[in-house]
């Protein structure tokens, strides 16, 4: 299988003996060289020193002293945030490690940039060798923005920024931008979109984020999103689960449910709660999931063999975030791991 999303830095990983992922020295490096971490020329000689030292030894302990003695507060609080999340990573040992502690303890203090990079990575590992360019493509969502378009009964997801850029350049770049800033509209781009037959077309540009996934209820990219639900679930929970899209939410006995965005979960716990919900929110959803595990016994005894309901929905904006931790922290299980 061709190697894909360099940038999540998953080759720089190794795996401990239960295939989870182990931080290592040039992991904790990659974060180092990002430019925002760089000492800029005019950095002060202790700024210098501390940022070599690091490069170095990545793991080695640092005192408040040190970064204190930063003549720049944005490098001061630069290092402070990378040292903290440096000190989680380390006290975890593993990426999945960390980031269940991240939302089973508090996430205070670390960037969102550094957990969807934590995501990025994990992600990466979980399709390891995977086949399908649709089940790669679903998991851009669980760490980056998209934008929906609902189109002749499409439900049709492109990634946020690339048609951020596409608005303000018409894809092509910097000649864009002033072709727009001199009033003129630039020609259209079509995002490609991707099905059972052109799936193959996403490796090769997976650094581009330029393919459209089709999630309309019974499409091959909806699938592909449930396929890498229950893997997600597999990995860091250990228990099986099948998840299928369902068009409504009809039973007397729901118990459970799991919104997997924050719109979703609001509009999951209104419905649940009996509260009037109007057609404009409702129109928001963009797809239902039931989610039923393998052995009942790995449910908490009072809900064991009831269905899991889950929910994706767009903002007002149109725009999709999901939070994946939201399956690993949220589901009724008999015992926490």
């Amino acid at each position: 299988m061709p190697d894909f999303w360099r940038s999540s830095g998953y080759h720089l990983l190794t795996r401990d003996a239960e295939g989870r992922l182990e931080v290592t020295d040039d992991f904790l490096r990659a974060y180092l060289l990002r430019p925002e971490m760089q000492p800029p020329p005019e950095a002060c000689a202790n700024e210098v020193a501390l940022y070599n030292g690091l490069l170095e030894e990545p793991r080695r302990r640092v005192a408040d002293s040190e970064v204190a003695a930063l003549a720049d507060a944005d490098a001061r609080e630069n290092f402070q945030v990378w040292l903290g999340f440096r000190d989680r990573l380390l006290a975890a040992g593993t990426l999945e490690g960390c980031y269940l502690r991240l939302f089973r303890e508090g996430a205070r203090g670390v960037p969102g940039l550094f957990i969807d990079q934590l995501v990025h990575a994990i992600l990466r590992g979980v399709l390891d060798e995977t086949p399908s360019g649709l089940r790669a493509r679903a998991g851009e969502l669980f760490f980056r923005a998209q934008t929906v378009s609902l189109d002749d009964g499409r439900v049709r997801l492109a990634d946020s920024e690339t048609v951020a850029m596409h608005a303000a350049t018409g894809g092509f770049g910097n000649l864009g931008r002033l072709v727009v800033e001199a009033g003129t509209a630039p020609r259209s781009v079509e995002l490609d979109v991707l099905d059972e037959r052109s799936h193959a077309n996403y490796w090769g540009r997976d650094e581009k984020y330029d393919t459209v996934l089709d999630v309309t209820f019974g499409a091959a990219g909806l699938d592909a999103l449930c396929r890498l639900l229950e893997r997600w679930v597999a990995h860091f929970l250990g228990v099986t689960v099948a998840v299928h899209p369902v068009q409504t939410i009809r039973d007397e006995r729901w118990v459970w449910h799991v919104g997997l965005d924050a719109e979703a979960t609001a509009i999951l716990n209104d419905l649940y709660n009996g509260a009037e919900v109007d057609e404009d929110r409702l129109a928001r959803i963009l797809a239902l999931f039931r989610l039923e595990f393998a052995d009942p016994a790995a449910m908490r005894p009072d809900l064991a063999g009831r269905p899991v309901y889950l929910a994706m929905a767009m903002a007002p904006d149109r725009t999709l975030r999901l939070k994946p931790q939201n399956l690993l922290v949220n589901l009724p299980l008999a015992s926490i791991s």
